[in-house]
């Protein structure tokens, strides 16, 4: 009798961790269900605000729009990460690079580091666009703009993150929500065996932006100064003349060059503060920045064209 009631209960204890095993599995799998969707709602949202400013990135860049929403999207936590709600930082840029911006502080590879801070989102899209100017990133704009996958490893290589996985993470946010789809409509290319340099002219364009109250354009890679004057439809001498060098000159990515004559003086924002010298700067390069003639930084400094600036000395700039 005690043997078939010991066999009853076993039974039935065997019957019940069978159905506790599967009503868990169950669980498991639906609330994982739940999870991604929610997750998806979020990315999904995230892309239909931001696509089409990815994509006028991509035209105006050479940066497609798969890889900067991408990086977004993960840099961002979609929108949700701290640096996007507090600075509308949505790359993780830090300070550098001549910033002289606001900033937040935030613990990353060393505690307090200083993230640049944006009026709005639009702003960071376009200073991650001009970040990927540097020369540290030129070998991207070798790639075929339809190679994400290039592109995402590319990113890597160049030192853009030190996380040993981020390529494999922007790869697979781009397949998730099939962001290459925006690169290939807008580029006018649907992907091929082979691979055929798509005609840029009819899209690339340098956006005209204000510095210190003046026109100017930005730096890409590849530009000369036939180049610019002849998209900017202005002659290569006057050019010249504006932006005080001659055809010799080669601008590095990312220079001012103006459209109308510099100023005397930076912007009224930069009365009563000095310009701290970086490594690699030279008074080109910062009267450029600021928009102001160089003779005129020579001036106010008291310096003649004999000077060269040393990394850490402080200039007047306005």
């Amino acid at each position: 009798m005690q043997s078939k009631l010991l066999q009853q209960y076993l039974f039935t204890n065997a019957f019940l961790m069978r159905y506790l095993r599967f009503f868990l599995m169950t669980w498991a799998v639906a609330m994982s269900a739940v999870s991604f969707a929610q997750k998806n709602a979020v990315y999904q949202r995230y892309i239909d605000e931001y696509k089409e400013v990815a994509i006028d990135q991509m035209r105006r860049y050479h940066i497609p729009a798969s890889i900067t929403l991408a990086q977004a999207l993960f840099e961002s936590g979609a929108g949700q990460s701290y640096l996007a709600t507090r600075a509308n930082n949505h790359f993780g840029i830090k300070v550098g690079m001549g910033w002289d911006g606001p900033y937040v502080l935030r613990d990353d590879d060393r505690k307090d580091e200083r993230f640049r801070k944006y009026k709005n989102v639009s702003e960071s899209y376009e200073d991650h666009s001009r970040f990927l100017q540097q020369n540290r990133y030129r070998s991207l704009f070798d790639l075929n703009p339809l190679d994400y996958k290039a592109w995402a490893r590319g990113l890597k290589a160049c030192g853009y993150a030190t996380s040993p996985t981020y390529a494999h993470r922007l790869i697979t946010i781009i397949e998730t929500y099939e962001l290459n789809d925006l690169d290939e409509d807008r580029f006018g290319l649907k992907k091929k065996k082979k691979y055929v340099e798509p005609d840029y002219t009819a899209y690339m364009r340098h956006s005209v932006i204000q510095v210190n109250g003046k026109q100017c354009v930005v730096v890409r890679a590849g530009d000369t100064w036939d180049s610019l004057a002849k998209e900017l439809k202005i002659s290569k001498k006057k050019l010249l003349h504006l932006n005080e060098v001659d055809e010799d000159f080669v601008p590095p990515v990312g220079t001012n060059i103006f459209l109308e004559k510099k100023a005397k003086k930076a912007d009224v924002k930069y009365k009563d503060t000095w310009h701290k010298v970086k490594q690699g700067e030279s008074m080109y390069t910062i009267c450029q920045f600021y928009g102001i003639q160089l003779a005129a930084l020579y001036k106010m400094n008291f310096k003649d064209d004999s000077y060269i600036p040393v990394t850490g000395d402080l200039l007047k700039v306005r």
